[in-house]
């Protein structure tokens, strides 16, 4: 009925992730056949509606088995494990799915689980967790677990491009995390402020995967904490990927703070030499949502995210995995709200896209 839906709606393309839980429950070794089963079920549906899965085959559910067995993404053990569940993916749905994202939002995940405690698993350390938290280290675990993740995006794309790819015909890629920072004063400290926070979220990626290196400007604030590629992964990783997904929603302005960089102890967001306005709202220390108005429209963010890219990063081909705003519900408008704003700011969005696309913007 919901695919149904869909397909009323004129829908053609659907993204969804699997669960690694759902489909390995232990995280390595036998594959649940009632996973395989609801999977299976739901791709066939949807193209049944003419409708193109575009699948995240991991979405922050790290299965528990493994996350007690050797500390999950902290080990590399993740990578061959992640990259074992990735062809589990490939061998029983490749056949139909032609768009396949191995990770998603690689560059939140391990601030907000490893820096700032607020996702699983909650690791921190004192002074930096916005929540208190019994153990971690925000200083290294970040940048331990990005490089995991990145390891493990290029071993799961190398093995589809070299065993699936030819005969399945599907493309791989990741899904980055979109902010676009912006400077909160024309000021040379903010400007350059805010180039430095769009290298560190989505340099700390894309720098990599296009140039083969993390971006100078975290070497060099980062330094030993940063860990480094081999040559052997070096070859795996430059151009693992057929397009980068980003999930865009806001601007973000920054203001510049380089008095961090003389901290004894620096986070992602010291590192950075930055400080905005985290948009959490709390109560007795717990995050229950955002600020009601966190999600402004701003489409010129957009193009502007996509312009970097082309320059920066050899225009790859785009594909915006998500989009979209909240706002505060209306109590008098039942269940039949004037949705005015948001109806807006999508056909504002979409309108940037073309335009980008126009400006020679690989977007699709």
């Amino acid at each position: 009925e919901d695919v149904k839906l869909l397909s009323d709606m004129g829908v053609d393309a659907y993204r969804f992730s699997i669960a690694w839980p759902r489909l390995i429950p232990d995280g390595r070794g036998a594959v649940n056949p009632k996973g395989l089963e609801y999977y299976n079920n739901l791709i066939d549906e949807l193209l049944a509606h003419g409708i193109q899965p575009h699948v995240t085959i991991y979405h922050f559910d790290f299965p528990q088995a493994l996350q007690d067995e050797y500390n999950g993404m902290l080990s590399r053990k993740f990578i061959d494990d992640y990259t074992a569940y990735a062809e589990v993916c490939f061998k029983n749905f490749g056949d139909r799915v032609k768009y396949w994202s191995t990770v998603n939002e690689p560059n939140i995940e391990p601030i907000g689980g490893y820096d700032q405690g607020i996702l699983p698993p909650r690791r921190c350390s004192f002074p930096f967790g916005v929540l208190s938290c019994d153990n971690g280290n925000s200083t290294t675990e970040p940048y331990i677990v990005a490089h995991h993740l990145l390891l493990a995006h290029a071993s799961a794309a190398s093995l589809y491009k070299e065993k699936y790819q030819a005969k399945q015909g599907g493309n791989i890629g990741l899904t980055l995390l979109g902010w676009w920072y912006e400077p909160a004063t024309q000021t040379p400290e903010d400007i350059a402020a805010a180039e430095r926070m769009n290298d560190f979220h989505i340099g700390w990626y894309m720098h990599p995967l296009v140039h083969g290196d993390y971006p100078p400007v975290m070497r060099k604030n980062v330094g030993s904490r940063l860990p480094s590629f081999t040559d052997e992964e070096l070859k795996r990783l430059l151009g693992s990927f057929d397009f980068v997904g980003f999930n865009h929603y806001i601007a973000v302005y920054v203001k510049a703070d380089l008095s961090k960089l003389d901290d004894e102890l620096r986070d992602y967001m010291g590192d950075a030499a930055v400080k905005y306005d985290m948009p959490f709202l709390k109560k007795n220390q717990l995050l229950f949502g955002l600020k009601s108005d966190f999600m402004t429209s701003t489409p010129w963010a957009l193009k502007k995210m996509l312009e970097h890219l082309q320059l920066k990063y050899k225009n790859p081909i785009v594909m915006i995995h998500e989009n979209g705003a909240a706002s505060i519900a209306d109590p008098s408008a039942g269940n039949a709200p004037d949705d005015e704003f948001r109806s807006q700011y999508l056909q504002d969005y979409i309108e940037a896209t073309l335009e980008s696309s126009r400006n020679g913007s690989n977007v699709q």
